[in-house]
């Protein structure tokens, strides 16, 4: 199985005050490295895009896309998507990235949502995935707004479906520090729960397949005991074998 894994990095750019003098640092994260060694360890093929590279490296032609049996997005908001270089600096015409995706899907493609500060509609809405040609593909209904539940007490997972194949055979299911809501569509398969709320969804979208983890797949609402879980890289892996072309 060979995956295009989209999002999970950052910058930081921080200022550090003295007294009377104060000076800037910035350094570079990347949030999904402990998932992706999980995957390639369980032999998944991954073609890793950092945020900051898709506004010129994402794929021009649904062929590109095609190579792939699921596109992953995570923690990536709908603007690095449509605001590519070329076009918001010289103007040019360029294929819509988030239409490439929908193409890819209605023709047999598997895509993978996971949930963040960036993901749906994400903090402040900025994310803004439900104004976007993706709000047809993906298996969940999304917020107006904010989406964010931030839970620094903790939630618990509680299963909807224990016999699924993505998640047969788990227990002990673990903690996290908040999720985005969203409303299942109908005619798709909640699997977990999160609260009162779906945590993973699976749907169908022409001939693709698609699911949504409203969660994070690292920290910070991807609380340590979600990280340490003894099923974490069974659960991805099975995931993406659910909706893998």
């Amino acid at each position: 199985m060979k995956i295009l894994f989209i999002g999970e990095s950052w910058h930081i750019h921080m200022i550090h005050t003295k007294g009377y003098d104060s000076f800037t640092s910035s350094k570079y994260e990347e949030g999904a490295t402990f998932l992706l060694s999980c995957l390639r360890n369980k032999n998944v093929e991954i073609d890793y895009m950092p945020a900051h590279t898709v506004q010129m490296a994402f794929p021009k032609t649904v062929e590109e896309l095609e190579k792939y049996d699921v596109v992953v997005i995570s923690d990536i908001g709908a603007n690095t998507f449509l605001l590519q270089n070329d076009t918001f600096y010289n103007m040019k015409v360029l294929p819509n990235a988030l239409q490439l995706i929908k193409q890819y899907v209605i023709n047999g493609g598997g895509l993978l949502m996971i949930g963040g500060y960036l993901s749906f509609m994400g903090i402040e809405a900025k994310a803004n995935y439900k104004n976007t040609l993706l709000a047809d593909v993906l298996p969940v209904e999304m917020l107006d707004g904010d989406d964010r539940v931030e839970t620094p007490e903790g939630i618990f997972a509680t299963p909807v479906n224990s016999a699924h194949d993505s998640v047969k055979g788990f227990g002990n299911w673990p903690m996290f520090l908040g999720y985005n809501k969203v409303k299942a569509k109908d005619n798709t398969e909640t699997v977990l729960n999160i609260g009162e709320d779906p945590l993973l969804v699976f749907g169908e979208y022409e001939k693709g397949k698609t699911a949504c983890f409203m969660s994070d797949c690292s920290p910070h609402w991807g609380s340590k005991e979600f990280m340490a879980w003894e099923h974490y890289s069974d659960m991805w892996v099975n995931i993406l074998k659910q909706i893998a072309r």
